[in-house]
């Protein structure tokens, strides 16, 4: 919908694709859904969801068996960004590099957007 074409709305890094990839196949799932949606201290939140039926106006990206979609309010705000899945001594969690971010809070789990032109 918002995307470039020929180019993926979203990348996801060889660790993301292996975790989606376990997800789906333990769940049974068609996927993930991301999406964002208000919340936390910088003002919005990513969400996930494992999704059995893919709403036609979800953004589509597979990448090496993966697949995401992206969820119809929050496709302008997550072009370009790449998603990684990282593994640490204390948490392990997908982790969003996203271009359109202008602050985050300390904790990581809340960001802030640039504003739309003519908001």
């Amino acid at each position: 919908m918002f995307g470039i074409p020929g180019k993926a709305a979203v990348t996801l890094t060889p660790a993301a694709t292996s975790q989606i990839r376990r997800l789906m196949a333990r769940e049974g799932s068609q996927g993930l859904r991301i999406g964002v949606k208000k919340g936390g201290c910088a003002g919005m939140e990513y969400t996930m969801e494992y999704v059995s039926a893919i709403n036609p106006l979800d953004e589509i990206v597979e990448q090496d068996g993966a697949r995401v979609m992206i969820a119809p309010m929050a496709q302008m705000f997550l072009i370009g960004t790449e998603i990684d899945y990282e593994v640490g001594l204390v948490e392990s969690g997908f982790k969003f590099r996203n271009p359109n971010v202008v602050e985050a809070c300390g904790c990581g789990e809340s960001i802030k957007f640039r504003d739309a032109p003519g908001a």
